[in-house]
């Protein structure tokens, strides 16, 4: 979700992964594998993927009753190697049941996990870290041996103690409690042991342990590209006055790979209810409007950035509409700048004022925790932990793509079908209309269906501007992120799909669009190269 505040250079995404709510500190469990040379390598692997020594990492990150969160990290000590594959064997029956960075595999207590597209190249010596959920029951011993590439990992295990499981807190927090669902890690996050000393970059090695509420003490400075309109600092959430609590069902999650900005995943809401306290006193309750949408990208480096669009449909029927921006540290929760706009005639308008920040976190059932927090005038506290996006990887966009020049050959056209208008009516920012999607199908290179979930968030000033949200699944199996913004007659489209995809074409963005014109169910419109 967004910022208050001026908008960002780039856009992010809902869920992210996320620590549970613990009320202690938690241990980290750890062991710590060396190799040496280890010979001649399986007749079955290519010369090009042997390792000739390694060394592994696993660090359970955090633990609570019947769950853990946990992160490894392997380290080429031999010749390099293009792609990689890790196993390992459970003694204690514990499952896997969500990974990232990481293709995750297991049968029976046999696990393999398999490089990511972008993190499968490793040098002498260059590590490649990724994150998983899992159950256990019983004990949760950490494995004792790793084989990578088929050549076992040798060494001396070094334990630095095993978490105590710690009871959830209540799923309904009161104004004066925090949020405490148990989280796997939402939408795809990385979840590396998180070390961040003030100043450093969680680039080079984050050095700050996740508090008991789960994203980092401190103050998070993010990125000067994707800044959530606070580019002095995103304070701990809980530092404020609990305002709204909220549960968001997940629909659908769709991972788009490796895109130009990092591995981007999709969050479609199927709905959800919150509850809220007003400052002036006296309660709020209401649902969650079907088809929001969460937008997570994790970086190299394991950070996160996400970018969640929603609204919210009071009791008594008030529709709000609330776009957010967010941060988080490798293995954290997310912390989310919210941005909410109100009728300005409503009980509601006091949130068109302020500074909101969430802490956006997954549960065990799959539900995202979205807790928001008044930090209007709250001071920063702890150290300063500045994120950094890696060098050389474009930045997604927070504002909509603008561009100059003509209509060249058409790339495909779509036929897309929309649900009932909401009306938020006059806000802060103009007249707010949301027009939800509902499906479509597409012609032309690209061939397949619009899927139902986001919306047309068209803002009615003096000038009408539309800002559609969407996912495309292709008949070959690729999904297409597709945004096309800007004012009426000057529509300009971004794509972001997987980078080594069929329809990476699209990722260049120098494309243009038409108006939306009528369709059957919905409105049709056509994409263009642009000349």
């Amino acid at each position: 979700m967004r910022a208050t505040g001026p908008r960002p250079s780039r856009p992010g995404r809902l869920p992210r992964r996320a620590v549970p709510h613990r009320r202690g500190p938690a241990a980290v469990a750890a062991v710590l594998v060396g190799a040496a040379g280890l010979g001649a390598l399986p007749a079955a692997l290519p010369a090009a993927r042997a390792a000739a020594g390694c060394g592994v990492t696993y660090s359970i990150t955090s633990q609570w009753p019947g769950g853990f969160g946990a992160t490894v990290s392997v380290t080429d000590v031999g010749d390099p190697v293009t792609s990689w594959r890790l196993t390992w064997t459970f003694a204690a029956g514990q499952t896997i049941t969500q990974a990232w960075n990481a293709t995750v595999s297991q049968s029976g207590a046999a696990v393999a996990a398999v490089n990511a597209t972008w993190n499968g190249s490793l040098g002498t010596g260059q590590s490649a870290s990724f994150g998983f959920n899992g159950s256990w029951n019983g004990s949760n011993p950490v494995p004792t041996s790793f084989a990578l590439n088929g050549v076992t990992c040798t060494g001396t295990v070094v334990p630095s103690g095993t978490p105590t499981p710690t009871s959830p807190s209540p799923s309904s927090p009161s104004p004066s409690s925090s949020p405490s669902s148990p989280s796997p890690s939402p939408s795809g996050s990385p979840s590396v042991t998180p070390s961040v000393t003030p100043s450093v970059t969680p680039s080079v090695t984050p050095s700050v342990s996740p508090s008991p509420s789960g994203d980092g003490e401190g103050t998070l400075v993010p990125d000067p590209a994707w800044t959530c309109g606070l580019p002095d600092g995103i304070v701990q959430p809980d530092r404020g006055r609990l305002v709204l609590s909220a549960s968001l069902q997940r629909d659908a999650v769709r991972d788009l790979g490796a895109t130009p900005y990092g591995a981007r995943r999709v969050t479609t809401l199927r709905g959800g209810r919150f509850s809220g306290a007003r400052p002036s006193g006296g309660t709020f309750t209401g649902s969650v409007e079907q088809g929001g949408l969460g937008l997570d990208l994790t970086l190299q480096s394991g950070s996160v950035e996400a970018e969640d669009l929603f609204t919210l449909r009071t009791s008594e029927g008030t529709l709000i509409h609330l776009r957010g921006c967010g941060v988080g540290l490798p293995g954290s929760a997310v912390r989310v700048v919210a941005d909410f706009e109100a009728p300005t005639g409503s009980a509601y308008a006091w949130l068109n004022t302020g500074t909101y920040v969430a802490r956006q976190v997954v549960d065990t059932s799959g539900a995202i925790a979205f807790d928001v927090y008044d930090v209007t005038g709250v001071p920063s506290g702890g150290p300063r932990i500045q994120l950094t996006d890696p060098a050389g990887v474009p930045h997604q966009s927070w504002n909509c793509a603008t561009g100059t020049g003509s209509r060249g050959a058409t790339v495909f056209s779509e036929t897309v079908t929309l649900g009932s208008s909401l009306a938020v009516g006059a806000s802060k920012r103009g007249t707010r209309n949301i027009v939800p999607i509902t499906g479509g199908t597409t012609s032309g290179r690209v061939v397949g269906k619009v899927l139902p979930g986001g919306a047309d968030y068209q803002l009615v000033g003096s000038t009408t501007t539309l800002d559609a949200r969407y996912v495309l699944a292709t008949d070959d199996g690729e999904y297409i992120l597709v945004r096309n913004c800007g004012p009426i007659g000057r529509l300009v489209p971004t794509f972001e799909t997987r980078t080594a995809g069929r329809y990476a074409f699209l990722d260049t963005g120098a494309f243009l669009s038409s108006d939306p014109g009528a369709g059957a169910g919905g409105v049709s419109l056509t994409f263009y190269e642009r000349r």
